[in-house]
């Protein structure tokens, strides 16, 4: 490969366009720049698009995760369990409001939890599931429900808001699957809360940036909930900044010293016009990632199945894996890609692997799934600002590396 063939292909920048550009710059000069009209206009749309009668805009989906868990009442002496594969967030929103971390392994050649190790995991200090929908594909949520059925015995609710669900409660780490679907359900519509990240690298973006919706029949009072979200998530404040400006309203109370996450009005105006070109972002990656799977999967590598009959991925990730090689042929791999041109990842590191899990007390080998899966595993750029002939330059400059890195472990 000469060097003026290299390419300069980023693994995931944000697909931002004038419309977005010029909906800002609405936003800063409408003299309303933080949590105000631009926000309960997101919030609305997005329930809109979900499916969900609420849902709540703050400023990142882990934000959104802690304060589900807070708002539930959970916390020191209570266990949660969550993914060993996953991003930190997954499990650090657990130790933040004090409860336990129970992390479970992932079934053999598979990047969701081991459903028959979840099961074997709920204690009665079980308070809430946090499964994460990896790569914008939803869990096997009739297996999770039907877990947490059978185990609804072993059950103790610490409030009235708890025993409304009656077992454990179900908190979607969505991070990767806004627009994701499963079995005619939308993501949001299936998990009792569902979070989402709008990072910057997310299918959608409002910069940085979340929500958090919640299923319609649980018998949850939506407003009482909203407003709990509001308080949390603005200092236990009693009213908003845009309530405040009213002529007379200054006034407000403090109702709980809580926490600053709100999302901003500048945060919205950039998710307004994304949720106006979504469909179309989601169909381009489902281009892209067909792309990928005719070049790649025929060469005998793996990848994380994004469409089927009863499921419809984000398409967030593409989630690769090299059988038989090993995790530092794998890292060797990433940095010949990057030689030529090409920034790609890995998704994930399990968080057993960590100095901060480490010192919790958890230890890899206890989950051996889950290191066999990042062991081999490279996430390539998928976005939808890549060209079809940047796929290509992609998939050939993959397939030169692999060659040769096949060859020298046959040698």
């Amino acid at each position: 490969m000469y060097k003026t063939d290299l390419r300069n292909i980023p693994f995931s920048p944000p697909d931002i366009t004038e419309a977005e550009i010029e909906e800002v710059i609405k936003a800063m000069k409408s003299g309303w720049i933080t949590t105000g009209p631009r926000t309960k206009e997101l919030e609305k749309r997005i329930a809109g698009y979900v499916g969900t009668n609420k849902a709540v805009c703050l400023n990142s989906a882990t934000a959104a995760m802690e304060l589900t868990l807070r708002i539930l009442g959970i916390g020191p002496g209570d266990e949660v369990i969550t993914s060993a594969y996953t991003y930190t967030a997954s499990a650090s929103v657990i130790e933040h409001v004090g409860a336990r971390i129970v992390l479970v392994d992932t079934a053999p050649d598979s990047f969701e939890m081991d459903y028959s190790k979840l099961e074997e995991a709920i204690t009665v200090n079980t308070k809430a599931i946090i499964p994460v929908d990896i790569g914008g594909k939803m869990c096997d949520y009739d297996a999770i429900f039907d877990i947490v059925e059978r185990k609804k015995k072993l059950f103790k609710p610490n409030n009235e808001l708890q025993s409304l669900f009656n077992r454990v409660i179900v908190i979607t780490d969505a991070a990767h699957a806004f627009g994701a679907e499963r079995k005619g359900m939308r993501c949001g519509q299936v998990a009792d809360f569902t979070c989402f990240s709008f990072h910057a690298v997310k299918n959608f973006t409002t910069a940085e940036g979340g929500a958090v919706v919640w299923r319609n029949d649980r018998g949850l009072d939506d407003d009482w909930l909203y407003k709990q979200f509001m308080l949390y998530s603005l200092h236990g404040q009693s009213k908003d900044a845009l309530a405040k400006t009213q002529r007379g309203s200054w006034e407000y109370d403090i109702v709980y010293p809580a926490y600053k996450c709100n999302m901003t009005d500048i945060m919205a105006s950039i998710g307004i016009i994304q949720l106006d070109r979504y469909e179309g972002l989601l169909k381009r990656r489902k281009e892209i990632i067909e792309m990928y799977d005719s070049a790649l999967l025929p060469l005998g590598a793996k990848s994380l199945k994004h469409y089927c009959t009863d499921f419809t991925s984000s398409g967030h990730l593409y989630l690769l894996r090299i059988p038989e090689i090993s995790e530092e042929e794998r890292n060797e791999i990433i940095i010949k890609m990057a030689e030529a041109g090409v920034a790609c990842n890995v998704h994930y590191k399990p968080l057993p692997m960590f100095t901060a899990y480490k010192n919790l007390g958890f230890d890899i080998v206890n989950y051996p799934n889950a290191f066999n899966q990042y062991t081999n595993e490279i996430t390539l750029p998928l976005h939808t600002l890549l060209s079809d002939e940047e796929v290509k330059y992609i998939v050939e400059s993959l397939e030169r590396v692999l060659n040769k890195v096949i060859r020298s472990i046959v040698r």
